[in-house]
């Protein structure tokens, strides 16, 4: 069966597009490369043999000195087969590979205060967390029904290096918890059906995204007026 993503990324996406803050005093806009791997049914564990190429683009707006905004588009493929640890992973034999779009919205706090211009740091870590949406497309056989969007809760840590006030580089690792358990195409079952097609309906998929990004700054200036008028 052929799945494609429905209209609610979509609109979710348009919403995030038009929802930045115009009148920020400092905005961001950047872009990164990375991987999406995936844990489940079929990878109990983070493996780096089944990291798949993603890109993100985002922008950014700074709250204050140590707290921004971010709202973010990922995307990539993402996928997996099965990495046997008993005979009924063996005989179970799935494998799945997917196209992802991802809308995430999260909040970023920095453990260093590096916009202080009068002690400048090269250097700060980071933690996040938010909300997000994820959409799957591809050609998998469903075995259950379900929607092929989903809600993420992204959180993860990072480090930035400031090259200039305008330039930095980002290395950052992010976890995706999700509510759901068929981003493999494997959950729950009858035991009785020996065609060995079902997994543990009671532990959901996660997945993952380890990037480097690259950000351009934009400072907002405002415009003197006159007093007199």
């Amino acid at each position: 069966m052929h799945c494609v993503l429905i209209k609610p990324l979509s609109f979710v996406i348009a919403l995030v597009i038009v929802s930045f803050p115009s009148l920020a005093q400092r905005s961001e806009i950047g872009f990164g490369i990375g991987t999406f791997n995936y844990t489940g049914d079929l990878v109990r564990t983070y493996d780096f043999k089944y990291s798949k190429p993603a890109g993100t683009v985002f922008y950014r707006s700074n709250l204050s000195k140590v707290v921004s905004f971010r709202a973010a588009i990922t995307a990539g493929k993402i996928g997996a087969s099965e990495k046997p640890i008993d005979p009924f992973a063996v005989n179970r034999n799935a494998s799945f590979d997917l196209f992802m779009l991802e809308a995430s919205t999260v909040m970023e706090y920095h453990f260093l205060n590096w916009r202080e211009t009068k002690r400048f740091v090269r250097f700060t870590p980071y933690l996040f967390v938010g909300l997000g949406l994820f959409g799957i497309s591809g050609d998998v056989q469903k075995t259950q029904e379900y929607s092929n969007v989903q809600g993420s809760v992204p959180f993860g840590a990072g480090i930035k290096y400031i090259y200039n006030p305008k330039w930095y580089i980002s290395l950052e690792f992010g976890i995706r918890k999700t509510f759901f358990d068929y981003l493999d195409n494997i959950s729950k079952g009858d035991p009785r059906d020996k065609n060995y097609q079902y997994g543990n309906p009671n532990d959901n998929d996660n997945y993952y995204f380890l990037g480097v990004t690259l950000t351009r700054t934009f400072y907002t200036i405002p415009c003197p007026t006159n007093p007199y008028k």
